[in-house]
C-alpha cells in the first residue's frame, strides 16, 4: 500500500489525527483576513465585466492581419472611444471587443477599424450585444444562484439539521466571495463562463461538506450516553477520516483546471479559457479549504452550544480530570469511537461476552486437559 494510503487508513481508524477543531479559531481569523481582501479588491478595483453584461461590440477579422495586438488596441480605441481588449487568435486574426458602445454607432467603428488595419470591411464580422441583453444575463445569474442556495439550506436542513444547513451556506458565501474577489484583484474579464464556473464550484464545494456532515452524523449517533468524546471530538474525528478523500478528489480536480489556467490560458495565449478555468481553479481550491476548515468547526461551535452538549463536555471533561488526578489511563483519544463506545453507561451484557479470555500456550492451542 502507498504511503498516502496507509496514512488514509491510519486516519480513519482514528490512529493518528490533527486537531482541526480544537484551532478553529486560527482558520476562522485566515478566512477573516481572506475575505476582507476580497472584498477590499471588490471595493477599489471592480470586477471587468464583459460586453454579455454591459453590451458592446465584438469585430473578429477572418484573415491574418500584421498588426500586432498593442496596434490593435490603439486603433480600437480611437475609431470607438472606448478600451478595447484585443485578442490574437490562432489563425493569425484578431478579436476586438468593445465594452459600453452603441450599436448603432457599429458600423462607423468597423469602417475606422478596416481603414486603420488596411484590410476590407467585408473580412471583419461584428458581433453586437445590447445592454438590456446584457441586464438580463446579469439578472438571471443572480436570481439562478439565489435559488440555488435556498435549495441547498433546504436540503441540508431535511437530510441533516439546520445547524449543517447554516454552516455550509457560510461556507459558500465563503467560496463566492474569495472567487469574486481574486477576479477583481486579477482583473480577468467576467463572463456567462464566468458564471457557469461559480455555479459549477458551488456544486463541487457542497459535495465536499456533504460527506463530512454524512460521517459526523453518523458518528454522533447516541453520543449522550458515553463519557469518552465531545460533539468537538467526533467532528475532529469526521474530518480527519474524510481528509485523504477530500485531498484526492481535488487534486484531482484541480489538475486538468490547472492546464486550461496556465497552458492553456497563459502559454497559449487562449484567453477565453480564463473565463471558466479562474473561476474553477480558485473555487475549487476554496472549496476544499471551506469544507475542512470552516463549515464542520463551525458545526461543532453551533452544536456545543446546546444544552445536552454542554452537559456532555461537562461530564467529558471531569472524568477526565479524576482520570489525570488518580493517574488512571484513559483509552487513548486516537481511538475511533464506535457505537459500543456509545453504550459505556448502560450494565454490561451478561453471559458469554463478559467471560475472560481463555489462555493460549504454545503454538495457540487452548489451554486445558489434552485429550
Amino acid at each position: 500500500m502507498s504511503k498516502l494510503g496507509t496514512l488514509g487508513a491510519r486516519l480513519h481508524r482514528g490512529e493518528i489525527g490533527y486537531d482541526f477543531v480544537g484551532k478553529r479559531k486560527i482558520w476562522y481569523g485566515i478566512s477573516i483576513l481572506i475575505t476582507i481582501t476580497a472584498i477590499l479588491g471588490l471595493t477599489v478595483r471592480g470586477l471587468n465585466m464583459g460586453i454579455e453584461f454591459q453590451g458592446g461590440a465584438v469585430f473578429t477579422t477572418t484573415t491574418k492581419s500584421q498588426v500586432s495586438v498593442t496596434q490593435a488596441e490603439t486603433f480600437a480605441q480611437e475609431a470607438s472611444g472606448h478600451d478595447a481588449v484585443v485578442q490574437k487568435l490562432g489563425n493569425g486574426g484578431l478579436r476586438i471587443q468593445i465594452a459600453g458602445i452603441d450599436t448603432d454607432k457599429s458600423d462607423a467603428i468597423k469602417e475606422k477599424l478596416a481603414s486603420d488595419l488596411k484590410m476590407n470591411p467585408e473580412k471583419i464580422n461584428a458581433d453586437l450585444v445590447g445592454p438590456s441583453w446584457g441586464d438580463q444575463i446579469a439578472n438571471k445569474a443572480w436570481e439562478g444562484l439565489a435559488i440555488f442556495m435556498v435549495l441547498v439550506v433546504i436540503y441540508l436542513a431535511i437530510a441533516f439539521e439546520w445547524r449543517m444547513a447554516i454552516a455550509a451556506l457560510v461556507a459558500l458565501i465563503h467560496d463566492i466571495t474569495i472567487t469574486v474577489g481574486i477576479y477583481a484583484l486579477v482583473g480577468f474579464e467576467v463572463t456567462p463562463g464566468t458564471v457557469i464556473g461559480l455555479l459549477t464550484i458551488l456544486g463541487y464545494s457542497l459535495y465536499d461538506t456533504v460527506v463530512v456532515f454524512d460521517s459526523l452524523k453518523e458518528q454522533t449517533k447516541g453520543i449522550t450516553k458515553q463519557t469518552r468524546w465531545t460533539y468537538s471530538d467526533v467532528a475532529d474525528r469526521s474530518i480527519n477520516s474524510t481528509l485523504v478523500r477530500s485531498i484526492n478528489t481535488t487534486v484531482v480536480a484541480l489538475l486538468p483546471v490547472a492546464g486550461l489556467l496556465f497552458i492553456g490560458g497563459g502559454v497559449l495565449g487562449a484567453g477565453m479559457l480564463n473565463d471558466i478555468s479562474l473561476s474553477l481553479f480558485v473555487g475549487l481550491a476554496a472549496g476544499a479549504y471551506s469544507s475542512i476548515f470552516i463549515a464542520t468547526p463551525l458545526v461543532a461551535d453551533l452544536k456545543e452550544r446546546e444544552p445536552e452538549m454542554k452537559a456532555l463536555r461537562k461530564r467529558v471533561l471531569a472524568k477526565r480530570a479524576q482520570a489525570a488526578a488518580t493517574g488512571e489511563s484513559l483509552e487513548p483519544e486516537t481511538s475511533e469511537p464506535s457505537y459500543d463506545d456509545f453504550e459505556d453507561a448502560t450494565p454490561a451484557v451478561v453471559g458469554p461476552r463478559n467471560q475472560p479470555a481463555s489462555r493460549t500456550r504454545g503454538r495457540g492451542r487452548p489451554s486445558g486437559k489434552r485429550r
